[in-house]
């Protein structure tokens, strides 16, 4: 009996150290993930790709955010756009810069090492700008005097605008560092300052506005590159 209790003893040993051993290399062989904190800049591509394509527009946006935690990012736009409007009524030209400043959560459960986004954002867009006015048609239901097409330049200086923006996007890293990113965006104004007799028909960083409608749509396609700051 006093060999058993020797032997069942000698086992139990046995088997606790060997559990022991085996969670430490368990634990040991996990790879550690180290998320990478820092500043990501860039620049909206399809801004110059339409000034390429679009007659009467010219435009560009830097882009940016900074991680703040797991899953946040501080994040932001700043832009300018001129938008000319030539038509058979209306002859217009729209210019100015905008900001746009706000979060990104990124709801993507990353593998290990990838730093990708799917990711949903939220920002207040603020915009100052001038409207140009430089010729109109006169409307009018009289068959005997048809509407005349009027060349009376007036410039309005000093405007602004504000606005509500959810985007919703996909940021894919390309190379070490370098991502590319494409998202969409629905807007809702909040306040806007327009000229005597005519309405802002397009606002920088808003795009074009709609009769009877505080709502706005866009979109972009960037390039950017993250700055390591420090890892966690």
């Amino acid at each position: 009996m006093k060999l058993k209790h020797i032997l069942l003893s000698f086992i139990s040993i046995v088997l606790f150290t060997s559990v022991s051993v085996a969670q430490e290399t368990t634990n040991d062989s996990i790879p550690k993930q180290e998320d990478a904190y820092g500043l990501r800049v860039g620049a909206d591509l399809s801004k110059p790709l339409r000034t390429l394509l679009e007659d009467g527009y010219s435009g560009f946006e830097i882009v940016g955010d900074f991680r703040i935690s797991e899953r946040f990012y501080a994040a932001a736009e700043i832009g300018n756009e001129k938008k000319e409007r030539f038509e058979s009524n209306l002859n217009s030209i729209a210019s100015g810069s905008y900001v746009k400043i706000g979060a990104d959560f990124n709801a993507y459960n990353n593998w290990l090492g990838m730093e990708n986004a799917i990711y949903g954002g939220l920002r207040y867009g603020f915009s100052t700008f001038s409207q140009e006015l430089l010729a109109y048609g006169i409307y009018t239901t009289n068959q005997t005097f048809p509407g005349t097409f009027r060349v009376d330049p007036r410039e309005y200086t000093g405007l602004t605008a504000s606005w509500l923006e959810l985007q919703v996007g996909v940021k894919t890293e390309i190379l070490n560092n370098l991502y590319l990113t494409i998202n969409l965006q629905l807007k809702r104004k909040i306040s806007e300052t327009t000229p005597d007799n005519f309405d802002n028909l397009f606002i920088p960083g808003f795009n074009r506005t709609y009769d009877f409608s505080e709502f706005g749509a866009g979109y972009g396609y960037s390039i950017s590159y993250l700055i390591p700051i420090f890892k966690k």
